[in-house]
């Protein structure tokens, strides 16, 4: 699954790198948790160009009673995406880019959960594969709400937990945003793991099992001596 990521780029450099109108705000930090905002691309039907968005982590089907039920679809699963009713109207027509720099797993090691940071070798920032819904109230209050695919660990993530968040290949976020493709068998051609190769890894220290700290301290190896690899010794 993924359940925390990071994001600490400038809004210069996320609008070179998606396409987008350059932010002046947007929802980062280094211990992003599920119920916040979060950073999303997505693309305007009308227009066709991409838009910048904040939006609730924890998708909120338009049929939910209650917002509540967005803390229980924060990830959905690449494999039966196409079928869960809670998912498969937005994989056909509410798709987006989700920003990241990074993202924490755990491992369980000794009876405790110990947490691991995983980046891109470059360190550039990057897109998770996301739906999006809209849901209204009773009360006629409207939530935007978001869930981040997962699918099958590579061999850098293996020893840590067998799934991991879907991270696009940039020449892919064309295919992804457009609505006008609707092919289960072409979407599910870009829900595959990442390159192990291409990423890097190291155990943090336990703070960030507490989404309340945020700050540079969740990203430093336990060791300084401990340099990012892309092996998990």
């Amino acid at each position: 699954m993924c359940g925390r990521f990071t994001l600490n780029q400038s809004p210069e450099a996320l609008a070179q790198v998606f396409d987008v109108e350059p932010v002046l705000d947007f929802a980062g930090g280094y211990n992003i948790a599920p119920t916040q905002m979060v950073a999303t691309v997505l693309q305007n039907p009308e227009s066709e160009k991409r838009e910048f968005k904040q939006l609730y982590w924890g998708l909120i089907p338009s049929w939910a009673k209650d917002a509540g039920m967005g803390a229980k679809l924060i990830n959905a699963r690449a494999e039966t995406v196409a079928e869960k009713p809670s998912f498969r109207s937005a994989f056909k027509h509410r798709r987006c880019l989700v920003i990241a720099d990074g993202f924490y797993e755990w491992q369980r090691q000794e009876g405790k959960k110990q947490p691991f940071y995983f980046r891109l070798q470059d360190g550039q920032p990057f897109a998770f594969a996301g739906l999006w819904e809209k849901w209204r109230s009773p009360a006629n209050e409207e939530i935007i709400s978001c869930t981040i695919l997962t699918t099958a660990a590579n061999e850098l993530l293996q020893p840590i937990h067998e799934r991991m968040p879907v991270i696009l290949e940039p020449e892919d976020y064309d295919l992804w945003l457009d609505s006008q493709v609707q092919t289960p068998q072409t979407l599910q051609q870009l829900l595959r793991p990442y390159p192990a190769p291409a990423m890097t890894a190291y155990p943090v220290s336990i703070l960030v099992n507490n989404s309340r700290h945020n700050s540079p301290e969740c990203i430093i190896p336990l060791s300084e001596k401990n340099a990012p690899t892309n092996q998990l010794n």
